[in-house]
């Protein structure tokens, strides 16, 4: 994932969008706001039909999202990755497989 965050950090840099507004308090917002207009592509329709109407749209908005969550993390000090997989072995431990349930 570094590779990426290298990646958008300098399509940012060569913009001129590396001062001012790059702070956590900011890209937190912005992750909302692009995970609202993720959600527009579903409004008043199925999940199923959600993707098969809007697909690249849906890629593009979730894409989005990504994108500051990994700014959002660089700025914060973590590793995103290293998060989500901890995060996941939290849940195993507050949510465990019910006995006789295959996982």
């Amino acid at each position: 994932m570094t590779t990426l965050t290298e990646e958008i950090l300098a399509f940012n840099k060569a913009r001129g969008w590396t001062e001012g507004n790059r702070d956590a308090r900011n890209l937190a917002i912005s992750v909302s706001l692009e995970a609202s207009e993720l959600l527009e592509h579903f409004q008043w329709m199925s999940g199923e039909q959600a993707i098969a109407k809007n697909r690249e749209g849906i890629i593009e908005e979730a894409s989005d999202v990504y994108i500051y969550l990994l700014q959002l993390a660089d700025v914060a000090g973590f590793d995103l990755d290293e998060a989500a997989h901890s995060k996941i072995r939290k849940n195993a431990l507050k949510y465990p497989v019910p006995a006789g349930e295959h996982e």
